[in-house]
């Protein structure tokens, strides 16, 4: 077990002896794990689907045009309110911003959430890499990489104060499963890991190794 499973592991466990309203994120962790991995997820060699983003300060601009025709690593996360999220964006900082920069390959990270949401990332875990919107999950969505909070992880955000769909950029509880592509410079999809379970997130390693299988 790597030292980002160790803090996963972590995470889960202070959910887990925290209760209440954990319990509902519990039984939906539960059912994602057992559902597996969605069905009609793009595969590889098939090209990356393009679309309008935003970056953290509003303005407009195309995820083709953020790679600019460079091999790339790309991150879907659920947004700036997911303590899975921050610990995966914070690790991939550390571990693999400066090797693939050395590499000449972009690192990218999307949410559904607005662009103050990922300004808050950004500053939050320090990033140096791009932070950008998918408002409407139209990339996520050609991806078939979308899913949504059961009723009772539903009733448990709102409990907690969070409202989703108060967060995402189209005003729904839409959410990407946590999932990682690696592009090559043509636009070509050629290694994707989905997380049916967002409490469970694709290891640095496996990342490196499928950018150097390029």
């Amino acid at each position: 077990m790597t030292g980002f499973d160790d803090a996963l592991s972590a995470l889960r466990s202070q959910a887990a002896a925290a209760g209440g309203p954990m319990e509902a994120f519990a039984a939906e962790q539960r059912s994602l794990a057992e559902a597996g991995p969605p069905t009609g997820v793009a595969r590889p060699g098939t090209p990356l689907p393009d679309g309008a983003v935003l970056d953290p300060h509003g303005s407009p601009t195309t995820l083709r045009a953020v790679l600019g025709g460079r091999p790339a690593v790309i991150v879907f996360y659920r947004g700036a309110w997911c303590p899975y999220c921050n610990l995966t964006l914070h690790t991939y900082q550390a571990e693999l911003a400066p090797v693939l920069a050395a590499r000449g390959v972009e690192l990218v990270a999307i949410s559904p959430q607005q662009p103050d949401g990922s300004l808050s990332v950004t500053e939050k875990n320090e990033l140096t890499f791009a932070v950008l919107s998918d408002p409407g999950l139209a990339i996520a969505d050609a991806l078939g990489i979308v899913t949504a909070p059961s009723d009772g992880a539903r009733e448990a955000q709102l409990g907690l104060g969070l409202d989703v769909a108060a967060v995402n950029a189209d005003g729904t509880t839409r959410l990407p499963y946590p999932t990682v592509l690696v592009v090559d410079a043509g636009g070509t999809i050629r290694w994707i890991d989905v997380h049916a379970d967002y409490t469970t997130r694709t290891d640095p390693s496996a990342i490196l190794e499928a950018v150097d299988a390029l």
